[in-house]
């Protein structure tokens, strides 16, 4: 017999997206709080994990053998949270996408006033707030995280179209077509996906503030740290300076203006300490810089794709060759243009650029490329 409409299976009205990593024992939790707080909405949940080596993708999977609103969906070879949320929406087919935190710290009873707001169309944006009136913010696990996330909710303020207490939240609901409407413009990296979305709107977006608690973490680890605020900060300079500039780029460089201090600092040091000689002084901090340089753009320009185990060492000694090659091209171009009789400041300026250019590029291509 052919389909009927009724045998179909139904659009969901509502697609929840949770972007996770080592989350396994708060799976079933969640599933479970959701399906109680949603009775009456047609909706489905979208994990999407950056393959967490506790199974947290097989515990999703495990449920959703018998839940079909439950979904799954496992990245190998990247993370982070931003372009995990925006896999997770751009999957979905319902009329709106909300986005929580996998870790049972958002209230996950604020869904229902969000949706009921949103679906009258007076309101863009629906975020969880714990800052206005009736919010909490008390879950933060200690002062420190409470100075993190106050001090980047102070500077994202500073460059937001539209009042919004709480800009770092990671709790919000949208239109699906308006999250689809955005994408091309998001950044897609660092872990802060609400002010992206509102500064890559073309016109300030109507927002709601709905109050909501932060609670605390009962299982899992918190991955809220300095580095999280780096790249948010990165974020920021890249939608400030209109995407002229990658944020890795500018990542890198920075990266390599510190090398060029450690390598001062290490030089100076054995100048002092050793009877070595200049060139094995300069080899010694020559090498050390290096190393300095791939941890920190391991840590930071390249978190989401971080290398780990073999892959770190192989990717260190990949890093130190290409290094050596655009420090040789360095070296040769500013010579080059040097003894054209162009001034020692330019000359060295330039081929400086276009040595980090050089070990930008192909440390992108040939170190940080995935699996």
């Amino acid at each position: 017999m052919p389909a009927t409409a009724a045998d179909e299976p139904r659009t969901p009205e509502l697609s929840v997206v949770v972007p996770c990593y080592n989350e396994r024992a708060n799976v079933q939790p969640m599933i479970d709080r959701l399906a109680v707080t949603l009775r009456g909405i047609d909706w489905e949940v979208i994990y999407v994990d950056d393959d967490s080596p506790d199974g947290t993708a097989a515990e999703v999977r495990r449920i959703a053998r018998t839940d079909p609103r439950v979904r799954c969906i496992r990245r190998v070879g990247r993370r982070g949270l931003a372009s995990a949320v925006i896999e997770g929406a751009l999957s979905s087919s319902a009329d709106f996408v909300a986005v929580i935190d996998g870790d049972l710290q958002h209230d996950e009873t604020r869904i229902p006033v969000m949706l009921a707001a949103l679906r009258g169309g007076a309101y863009d944006v629906a975020v969880a707030s714990r800052h206005v009136e009736g919010g909490d913010n008390a879950g933060l696990a200690n002062r420190w995280r409470h100075m993190l996330s106050d001090g980047g909710i102070r500077l994202a303020q500073m460059f937001m179209p539209v009042k919004l207490s709480d800009p770092m939240s990671g709790f919000f609901m949208l239109p699906r077509p308006l999250f689809e409407a955005l994408a091309k413009e998001l950044n897609g990296q660092g872990f802060k996906i609400l002010l992206d979305l509102v500064l890559s709107a073309p016109a300030p977006l109507r927002v709601l503030e709905v109050p909501a608690t932060f609670a605390e973490r009962v299982a899992g680890e918190s991955k809220l740290d300095a580095l999280v605020m780096l790249q948010f900060l990165g974020m920021l300079l890249d939608k400030v300076f209109g995407g002229l500039l990658p944020l890795r780029f500018m990542s890198f460089a920075m990266v390599g203006a510190l090398g060029v201090l450690i390598h001062l600092a290490v030089l100076a040091l054995l100048r002092q300490t050793t009877p070595l000689g200049f060139e094995v002084d300069q080899a010694i901090a020559t090498v050390i810089a290096m190393i300095f340089n791939f941890q920190l753009n391991n840590a930071v320009t390249y978190r989401d794709q971080r290398l780990r185990g073999p892959r770190l060492w192989r990717g260190l000694m990949l890093f130190m060759l290409v290094c050596g090659v655009g420090a040789i091209a360095n070296i040769g171009i500013a010579n080059t243009l040097y003894e054209q009789h162009t001034t020692w400041s330019a000359a060295g300026a330039i081929g400086a650029v276009i040595g980090v250019v050089w070990n930008y590029a192909v440390s992108a291509t040939l170190v940080w490329r995935g699996r």
